[in-house]
């Protein structure tokens, strides 16, 4: 499928933001430290930008509001419900931090599941849908949970280094987090290799019994919205290529920072912040190549229609 930028930035930032949100929530970042209050503005900020640039994607962008109505049976419905609830103790965790310099519990651990449950309803948008098989597994909101407690917690290893809590905990939760992250993915990109089609060309028009089906001609001769939004390939030696970057990247050099600042027994200085920022940075540039390669290598079910 074509991989919309506003989406890639919109799934890769709120993650990250609700990741790192949640970590805050759970107080293990000291809530007085400068540092922790430029985390809390840094995380509601990747939040909302995350969520704007969502709509840019929309023919409407104005009407997205609509979307809350349908809370009952869409999972986009739910998402934005959820990240709507989800500010109140986030905005309340901040407040506390920011102006009274302390940590408060209850807003602190509501907020933190929210966040779970935030990110969980932005991965089912995808899972629930049969249409797109490679999607449609518990792999997927099983990928998104992991990538954003990883991407929260190499963030807060890098504000923990900055002043604001344990350099020693911190790194030690994201080196084994981010390990198993992208050991989920890397299940699920096989499992997305291996797929045996449920829908094909025979069981989409319903003359399997008769014999293979092969195209004659397109439905349509010029391309239309389902050509530019569902038709899109990528070739296998380039989705190979972007999938060994993403995973060393996101994976492998975050992870060798960490490691090495944790065995080294590393305190709070300007350059060991630096370190754990680069590695912040890496594992976000690798998690927005994956989510790239998300959409790119997904195959609709309706480009059985044209050939695809």
């Amino acid at each position: 499928m074509h991989p919309a930028f506003s989406i890639v930035i919109f799934t890769t930032l709120s993650g990250l933001g609700y990741g790192l949100a949640a970590v805050l929530g759970l107080g293990l970042l000291d809530p007085a430290a400068a540092a922790t209050k430029g985390a809390h503005v840094l995380a509601l900020a990747l939040i909302a930008t995350g969520l704007m640039s969502s709509t840019l994607h929309l023919g409407n962008p104005q009407r997205a509001w609509r979307a809350l109505s349908q809370w009952r049976s869409s999972w986009l419905s739910r998402e934005g419900v959820m990240a709507l609830i989800a500010f109140v103790p986030l905005a309340w965790s901040a407040w506390e931090s920011l102006f009274e310099s302390r940590y408060l519990a209850a807003p602190g651990l509501v907020g933190a599941a929210f966040c779970a449950v935030t990110v969980y309803c932005t991965a089912m948008i995808y899972a629930s849908l049969r249409s797109v098989q490679a999607w449609n597994t518990p792999l997927t909101p099983l990928c998104y949970l992991l990538f954003s407690a990883a991407g929260g917690l190499a963030l807060a290893s890098f504000f923990a280094f900055a002043g604001a809590g344990s350099t020693a905990l911190l790194p030690a939760l994201a080196v084994p987090v981010t390990i198993v992250a992208w050991i989920a993915k890397l299940f699920w990109r096989h499992r997305m290799r291996t797929l045996r089609p449920l829908s094909t060309p025979e069981t989409a028009t319903g003359l399997g019994p008769i014999g293979r089906v092969r195209l004659f001609e397109r439905p349509h001769v010029n391309e239309n919205y389902l050509t530019r939004e569902m038709g899109f390939k990528i070739a296998r030696k380039h989705a190979v290529k972007l999938s060994a970057i993403a995973f060393v990247l996101g994976g492998g050099v975050p992870v060798l920072l960490l490691l090495t600042l944790l065995l080294a027994g590393a305190e709070a200085s300007g350059s060991t912040a630096l370190v754990a920022l680069l590695a912040a940075c890496c594992h976000t540039a690798g998690v927005l190549v994956e989510r790239w390669l998300f959409f790119a290598e997904a195959r609709h079910s309706v480009m059985n229609y044209y050939g695809g």
